[in-house]
């Protein structure tokens, strides 16, 4: 499991925070399994692409759990 800091920021849309954390390697490729229904937020499948992800949630993708902190 990894953790995410927002720092400062109230939200980040679901795609980039696959990118920036290295889950995906561009957003493109973020954008594509987040359209065929492998990623979940919280436990529940998440097919929109810029969902916005906030403090407290938990991302999961390929094993990993992305835990999102202020």
């Amino acid at each position: 499991m990894s953790e995410f800091s927002l720092a400062g920021r109230d939200t980040i849309a679901l795609n980039d925070l696959l990118k920036i954390t290295g889950s995906c390697g561009s957003g493109g490729a973020a954008k594509a399994v987040i359209a065929k229904g492998k990623v979940n937020v919280d436990g529940q499948v998440e097919l929109r692409k810029t969902c916005k992800i906030r403090a407290g949630q938990v991302v999961e993708y390929a094993r990993e759990k992305i835990t999102v902190t202020p």
